[in-house]
């Protein structure tokens, strides 16, 4: 991440706070592990902008650097000038994260008396009345070198991540939706709207490619060593095995010929009568090497799952609200079938012959990886398109690590929700679907942040 840096200025407050703040913003950004791009001292009086004419010669200079950088932190050390602001940054085209210096008591003389406190309301209102989206993140006023600007720093190159990741990018369909799940339908036109675009593909030509791939094929052998290195393949046929490795090659082959993002796959039941396979362990690989992947061609699902994975940098699972989890109203089972990344599980899972499948017809369900969700804490997200509208729920909870018993069948963790039932309500109410996407850690805030205040979406709160 590359942030470009903005110092503002406000004449009759105290210039001699500027060289400081270039110095402290910079060293704040760069032990934060990031990268800036600072226009040189010399580019404006003072090296900040307060004048229109200044914030010309600012966005002249971003223009210069336009794909280098993923937002921009603006940072108040005085009062600092709002028309200048607006000259400099109208047309930044991403995230502006706007930062104010606090005040020190002992150094409130005409001197060194900053009133950046007030200054960045004069800011966040300007900016609001030319319509320029923001971000502006608590504590009000707070020192570059302080834990508190870190975490503000970390938190603003998540959303940067969300909203450049998600203004245009393509999810491949892999399969048609299966009819019996008429749960997970959405508007293509809708979401193209949104700058998601849907390209679909025939099971056939998956089929086809899996056919056409030599048991010898180098790229096949490298696929089976990584599949039963990847989780526990002990009870697999060989040849079971040599499929599911060739469908994750052929799948591989598709996502990179077709430029995809993302994907989300019919997994059921030509995979099965056809194939002889299940392919949940080879989505599961999928999300651990970062290419998010769900099942059921419930494409709802992999919005929400690629929002998140690209806040937290780490895999993301979609599950089914599955089971109650005796008498805590508070507690749920989140389940499904063996696609949740390795990463996110407690160790590593066992592939099995689905036991959904193998109930009607044996051996021809081999991919399910079973095992547990670790411990950790959550967020939990989905969306639906409905009178072109794309609305999403964002909340958080945490998985617990309590035991399930071990004739459990696939994947599944106990998460704890604060208040449940009424959110499950609302949820039913509210036409979304039975599945929701997890991801790691508390990204609520963040997504928020993203959805609404940059890319548009619509909310709902829990």
């Amino acid at each position: 991440m590359k942030f470009a840096l903005y110092f503002g200025n406000r004449g009759f407050f105290p210039e001699t706070l500027i060289a400081s703040a270039r110095d402290e913003v910079a060293q704040a950004v760069k032990a934060a592990g990031f990268e800036y791009l600072m226009p040189p001292a010399e580019m404006t009086r003072y090296g900040a902008v307060e004048t229109k004419d200044e914030g010309m010669v600012y966005a002249k200079w971003l223009k210069e650097h336009e794909g280098e950088y993923d937002g921009v932190i603006m940072s108040l050390p005085n009062f600092s000038d709002e028309n200048g602001a607006v000259a400099a940054l109208r047309d930044a085209g991403v995230p502006i994260l706007i930062q104010a210096y606090p005040d020190e008591i002992g150094k409130m003389d005409f001197e060194h008396r900053r009133d950046s406190y007030c200054g960045k309301f004069s800011i966040c209102d300007v900016f609001h009345q030319y319509g320029i989206q923001y971000t502006i993140l608590p504590p009000h006023v707070v020192h570059p070198l302080t834990p508190e600007f870190d975490k503000n720093l970390k938190d603003f190159a998540a959303v940067c991540r969300v909203v450049n990741g998600m203004r245009r990018f393509t999810i491949g369909v892999i399969g048609a939706r299966t009819t019996k799940f008429k749960t997970v339908r959405y508007d293509e036109i809708t979401l193209q709207k949104y700058g998601i675009t849907c390209d679909t593909y025939d099971l056939s030509e998956l089929f086809y490619r899996v056919e056409n791939l030599s048991d010898t094929d180098e790229r096949v052998s490298a696929k089976v060593e990584r599949l039963v290195n990847y989780t526990d393949f002990s009870k697999v046929p060989k040849d079971k095995t040599l499929t599911l490795a060739k469908t994750s090659v052929a799948i591989d082959d598709m996502i990179d010929e077709y430029h995809l993002d993302c994907i989300t796959l019919r997994c059921w039941e030509e995979m099965q009568t056809v194939l002889g396979i299940a392919p949940c362990v080879l989505l599961s690989e999928l999300n651990d090497r970062g290419i998010v992947a769900s099942c059921e061609i419930d494409l709802c699902s992999a919005i929400n799952m690629y929002s998140m994975q690209l806040a937290s940098e780490f895999p993301t699972a979609c599950l089914d609200w599955n089971n109650n989890y005796g008498d805590d109203l508070d507690k749920v089972i989140l389940f499904h079938c063996g696609p949740v990344a390795q990463s996110l599980m407690e160790k590593k899972g066992t592939v099995t012959d689905h036991k959904m499948f193998a109930k009607g017809c044996p051996g021809c369900g081999w991919g399910s990886n079973e095992g547990r969700i670790a411990a950790f804490p959550m967020t939990y997200s989905n969306c639906k398109t409905e009178d072109g509208k794309l609305t999403f729920y964002v909340d958080e909870g945490k998985f617990t690590g309590e035991p399930i018993e071990t004739e459990f069948f696939g994947c599944g963790g106990v998460a704890e929700i604060s208040g449940l039932q009424n959110k499950l309500i609302k949820l039913a109410r509210s036409g979304f679907r039975h599945h929701t996407a997890v991801g790691k850690g508390n990204m609520a805030d963040i997504l928020r942040e993203a959805f609404e205040n940059y890319l548009g979406y619509d909310m709902i709160e829990l």
